[in-house]
């Protein structure tokens, strides 16, 4: 009884409300020096956790000093036994972690919901000393005796030496109070986490990489990598159960962003996104993007790419902890589901049991992605190496320059790419129509000004952009599929078709880029003497978008600056067209031939015309706006032939790739219409064994090449005598 009593003599004479929540030493709340003593004493077994309870079984020993107070100081001794209140917070030390056994109070104040919601936040020791608060400061009437008792702080022991648990966050505090004042709210904020971080998860598990292949199917599948993932954040502690869980979800947000990389690369290119050399097509990818949208726009598409890169790393990492904390806290009900998915994985994987054809439900997706682009990279570095053996090897290398291209001789040579002239062009339903008139047209132009045309198909080595791949395969001869191989075989001593006809001395070699805006060095490995790029064609009027001039300036500022001036040498010009790049708007307009002039006429022309928003996310009006571009750059260049071609002119024209998968359709073929033109009857007798189709269209049926066969069956067919 004598301990009870001291308790509420203290809370009697100490219950000065600042002091409770300070719970700091003053000098007006020190302890006597006879007091002190006995609370140092008193105060021992708080070091050392493990002799805290010790204060319990030894409360009558405590007593010994209380005994000698009244005779020390008779008229404190009502404070004389504020020292042996003192040990109430001692058995207080270990209670603070676990406050629950100790404090009925307060867990009687919890409902069933808030201990759940707050084991699950994992903050059961910021709630503690929440709880026990309000009872520190109980009316003096109240009788609680050893639970309130040991709830208020003591005075005089100092912060430093009270072993209980630190001060919660603010955060912490505020969360936890909310939960415990609106439990519903709280419980089902809670399992819609849970349920966004599971989605998020099996998303990022079974994300396709083709975008005709996003559909619902493929998303309610079972990925083994979720269930062996389940499996071993259940067994592992806490501290490695969250590295790995954090681990494995940066890397599964970064196979995400790979994933979504892959699905542009292959709307776009046609093919996935290589990790080891696609890096430097971003470079490209800004400047098309300012070109087609402005400086303002491409910036802010860059900073909406690099935030949601920055968004899906963070949200697939927070998605993966927390679905391994909840599994760790709900260890029996996370191992027998993980153990029935398991089974059920594996009797579909035996049974072979799919949703539909393609779509098994026991799923391996991330898996076989990752294995995928560990060999691609493989590929991707062994290429390297054999593709430098095999530049190395040339047919024509050695040829003397008097048995090169002896067919030709004095034939003025245009080597002409129209950009993105693609098959579909010619046979797609929305597109054909339009461009198989324009061909006809075009072809009825050629037979009246006495030209004739042979025409076949070209399997590109790309798809849907990077356009030079395609040039230089074509004009190589070496299948130029990747930027790797570009840079090799560009910085090697490859025979080009420029080349050639330069090597026999016997032409002037020149080059009308007007897609060109910077200084280009692959110009001396193509052969090519003089260029003419972007800055160098007097262009005043305006872009149109990505296109920096129409095709019918650049044709007629290859009269006016090259081809009317008088020659020593007939020419062999590489030109390439821009007119028909995406997006395909706005398109530029024929116009009378005596006023393209500067250009400036084509401001009007520019401004009445669409803008890339008007089609870039609808397919059929890109289809049909792509048409039109193709029937502009055809017309200019046939136009441009009549009128300024002669007898000694032949003419080479080429698409360099297939357009984009929104308008050339999904798994469309790689290849390209080619043509030669020519007076001269003879230049066409000898490719007649090609069995080319007569005039500008192939037929369905026409032989279909690769297109770095081109370059050695032309040299071959026009006199040149192989010698490697």
């Amino acid at each position: 009884m004598s301990f009870n009593t001291s308790s509420r003599q203290l809370s009697k004479t100490d219950e000065a409300p600042e002091d409770v929540p300070s719970q700091e030493v003053t000098p007006l709340d020190a302890p006597a020096p006879g007091d002190t003593v006995q609370t140092s004493e008193a105060e021992t077994p708080e070091v050392s956790a493990p002799e805290a309870k010790a204060p319990e079984t030894e409360a009558p020993e405590a007593k010994a000093p209380e005994a000698e107070a009244p005779e020390a100081k008779a008229p404190e001794a009502p404070e004389a036994e504020a020292p042996e209140a003192t040990t109430d917070p001692e058995p207080k030390a270990p209670e603070a972690k676990d406050p629950e056994p100790e404090t009925p109070e307060a867990g009687a104040s919890q409902t069933e919901t808030s201990q759940t919601e707050a084991s699950e936040t994992g903050t059961p020791e910021t709630e503690g000393p929440e709880a026990e608060a309000p009872d520190a400061d109980a009316p003096e009437g109240e009788v609680e005796a050893p639970e309130q008792a040991a709830a208020a702080p003591d005075p005089a022991v100092s912060e430093a030496d009270t072993p209980t648990a630190p001060r919660p966050r603010r955060w912490r505090r505020v969360w936890g109070g909310w939960r415990e004042k609106y439990p519903v709210a709280a419980r089902v904020l809670a399992w819609t986490t849970t349920a966004v971080a599971l989605a998020v998860v099996v998303v990022a598990l079974l994300m396709p990489t083709q975008a005709d292949k996003v559909r619902l199917a493929a998303f309610v599948r079972l990925p083994v990598e979720a269930i062996f993932g389940a499996a071993l954040l259940i067994v592992l502690p806490r501290k490695p159960r969250i590295a790995v869980a954090a681990f494995a979800g940066l890397g599964l947000g970064a196979l995400t962003v790979v994933n979504f990389l892959d699905i542009g690369f292959n709307e776009y290119l046609g093919r996935g996104f290589n990790v080891v050399l696609d890096w430097s097509l971003f470079s490209d990818a800004q400047g098309y993007l300012q070109d087609t949208f402005g400086k303002g726009g491409a910036l802010g598409i860059a900073a909406l790419a690099v935030t949601l890169v920055i968004a899906v790393l963070a949200l697939t990492t927070l998605s993966v902890i927390r679905l391994g904390n909840l599994a760790a806290r709900h260890t029996e009900t996370a191992t027998r589901t993980t153990l029935v998915l398991a089974i059920a994985w594996v009797t579909c994987a035996a049974l072979g049991v799919q949703y539909a054809a393609g779509i098994p439900i026991a799923s391996e997706h991330t898996m076989q992605a990752l294995q995928f682009k560990a060999e691609q990279v493989q590929r991707t570095l062994q290429d390297e190496a054999e593709f430098a053996k095999i530049a190395k090897k040339d047919n024509f290398a050695n040829t003397p320059p008097d048995q090169l291209l002896t067919g030709l001789r004095g034939k003025d040579m245009m080597i002409t790419f129209i950009e993105s002239y693609g098959r579909s062009a010619i046979e797609d339903p929305v597109m054909a129509p339009g461009v198989d008139a324009t061909l006809t047209a075009e072809n009825k132009k050629l037979t009246d000004a006495g030209f004739a045309a042979k025409s076949g198909w070209l399997t590109s080595a790309t798809y849907g952009g990077s356009s030079w791949l395609g040039h230089s395969t074509f004009m190589s001869g070496l299948w130029i599929s990747n930027q790797q191989r570009y840079r090799t075989v560009t910085a090697g001593e490859r025979l080009t078709l420029p080349g050639a006809f330069k090597k026999t001395g016997a032409w002037d070699t020149v080059g009308v880029m007007p897609g060109v805006q910077k200084a280009w060095p692959e110009q001396n490995f193509y052969g090519i003497d003089k260029l003419y790029d972007s800055r160098k064609l007097g262009y005043k009027g305006p872009k149109f978008s990505w296109s920096t001039m129409p095709d019918q300036y650049a044709l007629t500022a290859f009269e006016r600056l090259v081809h009317s001036k008088k020659h020593d040498k007939p020419l062999m010009s590489t030109i390439i067209l821009t007119s028909s790049h995406q997006p395909w708007a706005p398109i530029p307009e024929l116009v009378p031939q005596d006023q393209v002039g500067d250009g400036s006429i084509y401001n009007a022309i520019e401004k009445a015309g669409k803008k890339p928003a008007d089609i870039i996310t609808d397919s059929t009006k890109s289809k049909q706006e792509y048409g039109k571009s193709i029937q502009y750059s055809v017309s200019s260049l046939i136009n441009y032939l009549v009128k300024y071609g002669n007898k000694n002119t032949v003419l080479i024209f080429l698409g360099d790739h297939q357009p984009i998968a929104r308008v050339s359709g999904n798994h469309a073929s790689r290849d390209v219409p080619v043509s030669i033109v020519a007076k001269d009857p003879k230049v066409l007798d000898k490719i007649a064994a090609w069995n080319w189709a007569d005039g500008l269209q192939p037929k369905q049926d026409t032989p279909v090449w690769k297109m770095n066969a081109f370059r050695d069956r032309f040299l071959t067919a026009y006199g040149s005598t192989p010698a490697p």
